[in-house]
């Protein structure tokens, strides 16, 4: 179900993906927190609409916000190959520090906290590393987006 909210006016495009950061301290007394401050901290949203609002000044986005509708979006993820199954709910494996490998950015996804549990959506594959620097076994799979 989409939510309409304020985002950066630079950042409003249909199909762009957000992690929503929270409230900054340059929101503390702005007459629109309410219309920006309604989505759920550290979970991933797509862009699924843009209002025909115009755009409202911000302390936040230098070019001001606008409104749009948003969804939810699913992440992509390397969870543990015993477990990457449709269906099935996993954890992430846990940091890693090998931040040059072409897979850190699925084993520490933006919008997905290592001590949550994520229901796989589907299966992707293998990951775009060749050899994890963990000896993990790993495979790249998409978790569904959490409800609202």
């Amino acid at each position: 179900m989409s939510k309409v909210t304020l985002i950066g006016e630079r950042l409003a495009e249909t199909g762009a993906e957000f992690v929503y950061g929270g409230e900054s301290e340059a929101c503390a007394g702005c007459p629109y927190r309410g219309q920006c401050l309604n989505l759920t901290e550290g979970r991933r949203y797509r862009v699924t609409g843009i209002r025909d609002s115009g755009t409202l000044e911000c302390a936040v986005h230098a070019s001001g916000v606008t409104a749009v509708e948003v969804e939810p979006a699913p992440v992509l993820a390397n969870v543990s190959s015993n477990a990457a199954y449709a269906g099935s709910k996993v954890t992430l494996e846990g940091p890693c520090p090998y931040t040059e490998c072409p897979s850190h950015e699925f084993c520490e996804p933006a919008g997905a906290e290592f001590d949550d549990e994520h229901r796989i959506a589907e299966v992707v594959g293998d990951p775009p590393h060749e050899h994890c620097m963990l000896d993990r076994d790993l495979t790249l799979v998409e978790f569904a987006p959490d409800a609202d």
